[in-house]
């Protein structure tokens, strides 16, 4: 396929390593050949590289299995998903899951990508609802609409919400940044 075709979280191979594409941009200046600029992401360390391709460059797409998975528990070996489908448990290590694990609780549906039998990859919902179990007492007379407050929810993942939220209220939580997006009612 060629570099212009490559989108995010499609796998490729390059110098005989496997590499998720994490951003991609067509760029196209003025008077000069377009080119692809894309990060990637080298599945047997983790480390990003950043690369640029000439839109026209032949690359070679790498297939990975996509499915279902269930995220269970955690313990000292790893992270235990379970196939919602065939019911088998995988033990995926921290390098894979990373600081991901703040954004999923039990019984949280995930997306992991196989290669050879091996989760190389995982995806998690674009938003995901925790509880609010610890945060600051409202300030009183705090009637300003951009002023936040820190807050710890159920996993552990810190961020800042509105003065209004309380412990215990469930928020919707932006997983590409880890942003306060909107308290959920019941």
């Amino acid at each position: 396929m060629k570099a212009s075709e490559m989108r995010p979280g499609m796998a490729i191979k390059m110098q005989g390593e496997l590499y998720i594409c994490t951003k991609f941009a067509h760029v196209t200046p003025g008077n000069l050949r377009a080119f692809v600029q894309a990060k990637l992401k080298r599945i047997s360390d983790g480390s990003i590289i950043e690369n640029r391709l000439r839109a026209t460059e032949e690359i070679e797409q790498a297939f990975l299995d996509k499915r279902e998975m269930e995220y269970i528990y955690s313990d000292s070996s790893g992270h235990v998903l379970m196939d919602s489908k065939t019911f088998d448990q995988i033990t995926v290590p921290n390098e894979i899951i990373g600081d991901l694990i703040k954004f999923f609780k039990p019984n949280t549906i995930l997306t992991a990508m196989l290669n050879s039998g091996n989760v190389v990859s995982i995806e998690i919902p674009k938003t995901v609802e925790l509880a609010v179990t610890e945060t600051t007492p409202q300030p009183r007379g705090a009637t300003a609409t951009n002023q936040m407050k820190d807050a710890e929810l159920e996993t552990g993942l810190k961020t800042r919400v509105p003065p209004f939220v309380e412990v215990g209220d469930m928020v919707r939580i932006n997983t590409e940044d880890g942003s306060y997006l909107s308290r959920v009612t019941k």
